[in-house]
């Protein structure tokens, strides 16, 4: 008896079991029909939205023919007398005719016309702007030039805002040590003029030569109707207006130059960035290559040439101290290393002006710095300059000098001053790129 109740409650679950899986599949099943039903039904609806939308064109069809009909039927005939085809509701406003030819005469006349005029529009307009485009562009010369200091503090773990902020605060005290520097010098030439003035006056009167010019050419009395024209004052006004609207001009021009300088040098990896994104991306690596390698040679540039003026600085210095020039030998330093900026003249100039300064303190002094002054520029010219431009701008000598007077004859001393970052920034493109697509072709 109690094997048969073992058999029969091992076969209760297995009942139950099957009932189940029937009744589930008994579920799908009905679940597969209600979705089948209901797709019928969708597009049994699609159908129906069909017939209607072709009802509705053919009604509209109809009542158009209708219409049509009608109108011809009356006294005036719009569309002959307009000579034109009769409009279709499909159809709307007619169909658009073909595009223009691009080998139409007028067509490319208009267009070259107008493309004429936006240049003419754009070249008067940077023309108006010309002087602030160059303070922009100075502005930018020095940050590209000042960034590789700011990148060497950065090195030394200060954050950039901090380096940037250092470095601005060591040009404002150049420039403020400059100016302290060489306006005592030029207030003492000015008063010793003055003050000799009446001495060389003198001199002159005492002249054969003077007086025997004078008895054939009366130039003195000339000088004295000159001084005593009562016109010669407001010359002079005018003349006293203009020297303070220089000064005013280059204070102003000084100072949007620091503030520019500031703003570029605080945002330049903002910037590089920004101009980066504008090229595609599949250039975008090159062309940012490309680009921190011009960067990089023109702050190159910037840090040789400062190294090479601060040698002709320090030097007439010495030479200076030397000669017994104590009292002006700073601020002829100053200008010679400023001077020494300008390619190919620069030397020259600071030659001139400290000669001149030489010759008011005797004849053998300013032939002494005249002397030395053409002596040591053949020395920068053949061993300072290249041994320190080398690293940073690799350019032939006679690039360098046609892009000195390219660059002067457009934008004068400034133009002179970029001319040769600029130079040395195409010849890396043409080599990186025009070059090496010809070698590649």
């Amino acid at each position: 008896m109690t094997p048969s109740g073992d058999d029969t409650s091992t076969a209760t679950p297995d009942k139950d079991l099957s009932d189940a899986t029937r009744e589930a599949k008994s579920a799908a099943a009905e679940a597969q029909a209600a979705a089948d039903k209901s797709e019928q039904a969708a597009i049994d609806a699609d159908d129906a939205a069909d017939r209607a939308a072709e009802e509705a064109d053919d009604a509209a069809d109809k009542a158009a023919a209708a219409a049509a009909a009608e109108h011809e039927d009356g006294d005036t005939n719009l569309a002959d007398e307009l000579l034109i085809e009769e409009r279709h509701p499909s159809v709307g406003m007619g169909t658009p005719g073909p595009p223009l030819r691009r080998g139409n005469p007028f067509t490319f006349g208009f267009f070259a016309a107008l493309g004429v005029l936006v240049a003419l529009g754009l070249w008067n307009a940077a023309g108006q702007a010309r002087s602030v485009l160059i303070l922009l562009l100075v502005s930018m010369f020095i940050a590209v030039g000042l960034n590789p200091l700011v990148e060497w503090f950065m090195r030394r773990g200060l954050k950039r805002g901090l380096s940037v902020g250092v470095v601005f605060l060591l040009m404002i005290l150049a420039v403020a040590g400059v100016a302290v520097a060489i306006v005592p010098v030029v207030s003492d030439q000015i008063n010793s003029l003055i003050k000799n003035a009446p001495e060389w006056l003198d001199l002159l009167t005492k002249s054969k030569t003077l007086n025997e010019l004078d008895n054939k050419y009366h130039f003195i009395q000339k000088a004295q109707d000159y001084i005593q024209d009562p016109a010669l004052a407001q010359r002079a006004f005018g003349g006293i207006l203009g020297v303070g609207k220089v000064v005013a001009g280059a204070l102003f021009n000084t100072f949007t130059i620091l503030v520019l300088t500031l703003y570029f040098l605080a945002s330049l990896p903002t910037v590089k960035r920004a101009a980066y994104s504008l090229v595609p991306r599949t250039r975008r690596t090159r062309v940012s290559i490309l680009g921190d390698e011009v960067l990089g040679r023109v702050g190159g540039y910037v840090s040789g040439q400062f190294l090479v003026a601060l040698t002709a600085g320090v030097m007439m210095f010495i030479f200076l101290e030397i000669v017994g020039l104590r009292e002006y030998a700073v601020a002829l330093a100053i200008v010679v290393m400023f001077c020494d900026f300008i390619p190919m003249v620069g030397g020259l100039i600071g030659v001139v002006v400290v000669s001149l300064i030489g010759f008011t303190g005797g004849v053998g002094i300013g032939l002494a710095c005249l002397v030395y002054g053409v002596i040591y520029q053949q020395v920068e010219n053949y061993f300072v300059a290249p041994r320190i431009m080398r690293r940073a701008v690799d350019i032939p000598g006679a690039v360098t000098v046609i892009a000195a007077l390219l660059g002067g004859a457009l934008l004068g001393v400034v133009g002179a001053l970029l001319a040769i970052p600029s130079a040395a920034a195409i010849l890396l493109i043409i080599r990186e790129v025009w070059v090496r697509k010809a070698d590649a072709s």
